[in-house]
């Protein structure tokens, strides 16, 4: 087995008292003291400091940005400067490869890309875009939450003035913050990229603040899948299309028009007549939570599965299990499925997502 990367983190990690797991390649924290529910919890009423440095950083020229739009169904030409949008790389069979974001910097485009595809991508980038080049020697954090840009002020008070979806770089302790307003976990908050030297002595001033905690990956789990929010690899990869996985809001009308994207026809049928299956939120029955795999059936006996769920589990703000799953189309919103937990079906409604509401600053 290759040995795990670390990000310049690792060691307040260990000094927080975090557990580490392998995760995507990293050693990373994947709960703290305090453990997932009330880290959880924590976030959606403070701040909760992720580390999201194990994600992939890249920059492409201007020059680039005709061939990058080449890659992904999204207007990107029309993205304005110190703006970002969601983006996915798309396949021929119109398939999810990644998803990202994509933040236009005036001279270039900032991409943050999955840890787990970083090294695809970027090949992918190289292989069709020219200049591509990958940023090293910078952690990435990530401060989530109500409190979130109220705390991120008082250090760098710049940010005050950003909208959802803004990026800026600004200046905190003699460095440059690459820093983008938007929402990991379907909280209002900021994606905060810093030079690896100083990334510890940020992320402790952050700490200091008393509203902040360190949050690890189970509660990122958790609260992404209360906001309805695809994690790659589960909810969506290559078989997935963005129709499917109920994306369509990030295709833009130009793009929709034009295509000259990889996977157009297939994508761009689905936009028009819909698509077979989609990514549906399920509220199961009872406090058993279906977890990823749960094949779930139309009838509590008898048949072929229908859909099996891809991300599932219990909801620290909704108090109650939640599960999403790809069912066909056409079933309608209230309607009832059974999951198959430990030999029994088990009642699930289908209902609308997120099953938490986002508070994004908009």
């Amino acid at each position: 087995m290759a040995e795990l990367k670390r990000t310049c983190l690792f060691d307040l990690h260990l000094e927080q008292g975090a557990k580490m797991v392998p995760f995507a390649g990293w050693e990373m924290p994947v709960q703290y003291p305090m453990g997932v529910l009330k880290e959880h919890l924590h976030t959606r009423a403070a701040a909760g400091l992720f580390d999201v440095s194990h994600m992939g950083q890249v920059i492409v020229p201007k020059a680039g940005l005709a061939a990058l739009e080449g890659l992904v169904p999204v207007d990107l030409a029309g993205l304005g400067e110190g703006r970002q949008r969601y983006a996915m790389f798309t396949n021929a069979a119109g398939g999810i490869l990644d998803d990202l974001m994509v933040a236009n910097r005036g001279d270039h485009l900032f991409l943050v890309v999955n840890a787990a595809c970083a090294e695809a991508d970027i090949a992918h980038l190289k292989a069709h875009v020219p200049g591509v080049e990958v940023v090293t020697g910078r952690g990435l954090l990530a401060l989530q939450g109500p409190a979130a840009a109220a705390i991120f002020a008082r250090l760098v008070p710049g940010v005050a003035a950003m909208r959802f979806m803004d990026v800026a770089i600004l200046p905190w302790g003699g460095v440059e913050l690459w820093v983008s307003r938007s929402g990991y976990t379907g909280e209002d908050g900021f994606e905060i990229s810093v030079p690896e030297a100083a990334a510890e002595a940020f992320a402790r001033a952050l700490l200091a603040e008393p509203e902040v905690a360190p949050i690890g990956l189970g509660a990122r789990d958790s609260l992404r899948l209360e906001a309805g929010l695809c994690l790659y690899g589960h909810d969506i990869d290559e078989k997935t299309t963005p129709v499917e996985a109920g994306l369509s809001w990030a295709i833009q009308k130009r793009r929709r028009l034009e295509g000259g994207f990889p996977g157009a026809e297939r994508i761009l049928a689905e936009l028009a007549s819909g698509p077979a299956r989609a990514r549906r939120g399920l509220r199961p029955e009872g406090r058993a939570p279906m977890r990823e795999g749960v094949e779930i059936f139309a009838t509590p006996e008898g048949g072929a599965p229908i859909g099996a769920v891809t991300s599932g589990g219990f909801g620290p703000s909704i108090e109650a299990p939640m599960a999403m799953a790809y069912l066909p189309a056409d079933l309608p919103e209230g309607a009832t499925v059974y999951g198959e937990v430990r030999g029994k079906r088990l009642p699930a409604r289908i209902v609308p997502m997120p099953f938490h509401p986002h508070s994004y600053q908009r």
